[in-house]
C-alpha cells in the first residue's frame, strides 16, 4: 500500500501532468524520465534494497537501543558504586569520630591516672622523706643519749674513783662475784 501511494505521488508532482501534447509518446521527455523512474523503482523493489535498508535501520535502532540499555545499566552501576562509596564513607567518618572520641576518653584516663601516679609519687616521696628525717632524729636522739651515757659514765667513773677506797671496791667486787655465782646455779 505504501509503495503504491509513493508511486502516486511521484505521478502526480511530476513535471509530465504539466507538459502538453500526447503524454505517452516516446518523443515526450516527461513520459521517459517517468518510465525510468518506474523502473529504477522496480529495480531497486526486485533487489529489495527497502527491505536491506529496513533492516539495515532495524539493525542500526536495536544497536542503539542496546547501547541506551548498557548506558543505562552502566548508570545505574555507576550510582549504586557511588552510593556504596557514599555509604563507606560516613562509615568511616563515623569510625574516626568514635576513635577519636574514644582517644579523648583515653587521654582524658590517662591524664587522670598520671595525676593520681604522681600524687601517690610525692606522697611516697613525702613519706620517705619524713621516714628519713624520723630515721635522723632517732639517730641523733641515740647519739646524743649514747654520749649523755659516756659522759655520765665516766663522770660516775670519775666520782667512784675518787670516793672509793680499797676496801669498799673489795667488798663491792665480793658482792658482784657472789651476785653472778647465785644467778649462774
Amino acid at each position: 500500500m505504501n509503495k503504491f501511494i509513493a508511486v502516486l505521488f511521484a505521478l502526480l508532482a511530476s513535471p509530465a501532468v504539466a507538459a502538453t501534447g500526447p503524454f505517452f509518446s516516446l518523443r515526450n521527455t516527461n513520459f521517459i524520465v517517468l518510465l525510468a523512474f518506474i523502473l529504477f523503482l522496480a529495480v531497486l523493489i526486485y533487489f529489495k534494497v527497502p527491505g536491506m535498508i529496513g533492516g539495515m535501520l532495524d539493525k542500526r535502532a536495536a544497536g542503539i537501543k542496546a547501547d541506551l540499555e548498557e548506558a543505562r545499566a552502566l548508570r545505574e552501576e555507576a550510582q549504586t558504586i557511588l552510593a556504596d562509596y557514599e555509604r563507606k564513607q560516613r562509615e568511616v567518618l563515623e569510625q574516626s569520630e568514635r576513635i577519636i572520641a574514644h582517644a579523648r576518653e583515653e587521654a582524658i584516663l590517662a591524664g587522670k591516672q598520671a595525676r593520681k601516679d604522681l600524687e601517690a609519687s610525692i606522697a611516697r616521696r613525702v613519706q620517705a622523706a619524713e621516714d628519713q628525717i624520723a630515721s635522723a632524729e632517732a639517730s641523733a636522739v641515740r647519739e646524743v643519749r649514747d654520749r649523755a651515757i659516756s659522759v655520765a659514765v665516766a663522770a660516775a667513773a670519775d666520782v667512784i674513783a675518787k670516793n672509793m677506797t680499797d676496801q669498799a671496791g673489795e667488798k663491792l667486787i665480793e658482792d658482784s662475784i657472789t651476785q653472778v655465782q647465785n644467778k649462774l646455779h
